[in-house]
Order: structure tokens, then C-alpha cells, then sequence
């Protein structure tokens, strides 16, 4: 259940489908005008397998985007996970044509609409988790899970989505009997994660329907055993997830250490690096992750303000086509 309260101007929606598209770049072409006709916001991928997005506009934009989508029957299904905002959290358009909805590579893909996980709704979830003898796999990257995961989920060592098989193989070769539950941030990756496990030959696979997202909006759960908050692809950076008294953030200031779900990147032109810091440090150091690059010569980059946190964020470069990976 939804814990709408529709007091704000703006809405994100969050969705995805596998499903066939014939021409993903007419279809891309012709998705673009719709956005921009509505004035809607924000990234839109479209493959043969099908689509996957998040856009930002007005709650009349959105529901208009909404009813347009629902009467295509080809997304007549589609579930749009949304959140409610006090201004757009994105600066531009992008419907893009792409191989994959989520970047794998494999020699021999895999199909969700033939073989996936078993679902599995957040209160299945939140009695599996506790199961000791299961193992949480994080389908995200690295950086992702830095900032927030579910208590007892594995870490995994990549910073792309192709990486996996790779990692699935010298790190889960001998869990093949156990029961195995992934998860990722909207749903579209486990799809793929644990149809691939499957193939492997793996035995007993789930994933969480709906993603971290979908999980925090459930109003018996309320985001229950998530540690720390959720990275999303767009300039809010984190978003809550577990809305109970024993929420907290995991991450902390590079420099200072207090905690803190502020996600930034190094001001060294050179160096780059995506870390943690707070607002006072960020204002001391102008997003610096070390002396050594606030003190070079290419230190240059300076943040904008973001007056809806109150402290200085900005999507990392690396992964302005995260959706891709």
C-alpha cells in the first residue's frame, strides 16, 4: 500500500517492463514528443526487451503520463511506484534506444518472461530475511549498497551490473543448495539477476517484488531491516526507506565522520571519487576526499546547492547512465 498524501506539487514515477518493442528507436523517438508534450522530466530507456524508467512532473503531468501508458496494451500492467516531491528532481528529457534494459552481456541472455525468481511481496520478505540459513544477494553495485542495504545482505565487489556473473561465480559457487533472495532498488535488475542464478543452477531463488522502493512504501513492513537509505539515479541522490523507530543512517563524513546519506564527488578534476560528507566538511573542503586533492592543482569542481536537502548534492558522473548498467 501506497503512503501517499498527495501534498506535493511533483511526482516521480518509477516503473519498468519486459515486454517486446519492435522498433526501440522509433518507439524512443516517438516516447520523447509524448514526454515533452507533457513536460515531463527525466530518463527513459527502450530495448527489445522493453522499457524502464523514472519521470518527474506536476501530479496532473504525471497522471496524464500515467493513463496514456496504461491504455498502450502492451503496459496496461505496468506499476508505477511514486513518490511525492516539492520540485523536479531532474533537469532534462531522455528517451534513449538501448540493447538491454540492464546491461549483462551475456553470450546467452536470459528472459525474464520465460524464467525469473519467485516473487515475493514485502511481508514474505521481511519473515524470509530472518531466516538464518538464506543468503541475501544486493543486485546493485558497490556504491549502492555503501549507502544503504537490508541487514545481512553480501556486498558485491562491482561497480556494473556485467560484472555479476564474474562475482556470482567465484563468490557463490557453494551456496548452490541454499535458498538465495535478491534484490535491487526498483525490481528490473533481480529479474535478470535471478533468472541468471537459476540458470546456474541454482535451486531456490526469490526476489523482492518492487524493489527497496516498493518494500518502503508498504505500510505493514514500513521498510523494516533496511539500514541506511536508498540511492536513486536522479538529483535527490537517497531517498528513505525504512520508516520505523529503528532507522539510521550507515554512512559517514570522509572527513569528520558524522553520519550522513550525502553522496558527492571529489572536487579534484582528477581524482573524482564518489564519497560520503557532510554539509559543514563539503563547505571546508569544496567536496574534496583528501588533502592531497584539495590541495591539487585541478581542484576546480564546485557543487550546486540543493535547497530541497539543504546540503550540497549532485548525481556522480560515472553514473549519469546508471539505468544502462
Amino acid at each position: 500500500m501506497s503512503q501517499h498524501t498527495h501534498s506535493l506539487p511533483y511526482r516521480v514515477l518509477l516503473y519498468y517492463k519486459y515486454v517486446t518493442i519492435d522498433n526501440p528507436i522509433e518507439e524512443s523517438k516517438k516516447h520523447l514528443k509524448l514526454c515533452l508534450s507533457l513536460e515531463l522530466k527525466g530518463r527513459i530507456l527502450f530495448a527489445p526487451e522493453g522499457i524502464n524508467g523514472t519521470v518527474c512532473g506536476t501530479v496532473e503531468q504525471t497522471n496524464e503520463y500515467m493513463r496514456i501508458m496504461h491504455a498502450d496494451p502492451r503496459f496496461h500492467d505496468m506499476w508505477f511506484k511514486i513518490d511525492e516531491e516539492p520540485e523536479h528532481t531532474f533537469r532534462k528529457m531522455f528517451v534513449r534506444p538501448k540493447k538491454e534494459l540492464v546491461t549483462f552481456r551475456l553470450s546467452e541472455d536470459v528472459n525474464p518472461l520465460e524464467k525469473t525468481g519467485v516473487y515475493l511481496q514485502p511481508k514474505e520478505w521481511f519473515d524470509m530475511m530472518q531466516d538464518p540459513d538464506i543468503v541475501i544477494i544486493d543486485g546493485r553495485t558497490d556504491y549502492e549498497w555503501d549507502l544503504g542495504h537490508f541487514k545481512g545482505a553480501i556486498r558485491p565487489s562491482i561497480e556494473s551490473f556485467k560484472e555479476f556473473p564474474e562475482w556470482i561465480e567465484k563468490n557463490l559457487s557453494d551456496f548452490k543448495d541454499k535458498k538465495m533472495l535478491t534484490y535491487c532498488t526498483g525490481g528490473i535488475r533481480c529479474e535478470k539477476l535471478s533468472a541468471y542464478l537459476l540458470k546456474q543452477g541454482f535451486n531456490e531463488v526469490y526476489q523482492l517484488h518492487g524493489g527497496i522502493v516498493g518494500y518502503g512504501k508498504d505500510a505493514e513492513v514500513k521498510g523494516a531491516l533496511f539500514d541506511g537509505t536508498c540511492y536513486v539515479f536522479d538529483e535527490r541522490v537517497s531517498v528513505p526507506i525504512n520508516h520505523t523507530e529503528d532507522a539510521h543512517l550507515i554512512s559517514h563524513c570522509v572527513y569528520c565522520k558524522t553520519p550522513t546519506d550525502s553522496y558527492v564527488n571529489c572536487g579534484n578534476f582528477d581524482c573524482h571519487r564518489q564519497h560520503f560528507q557532510c554539509l559543514e566538511c563539503v563547505a571546508k573542503t569544496n567536496c574534496s576526499c583528501s588533502d592531497t586533492c584539495m590541495e591539487s592543482p585541478r581542484h576546480e569542481y564546485k557543487p550546486p546547492f540543493n535547497r530541497k536537502f539543504d546540503s550540497y548534492r549532485r548525481v556522480p558522473r560515472r553514473n549519469q547512465t546508471a539505468a544502462e548498467k
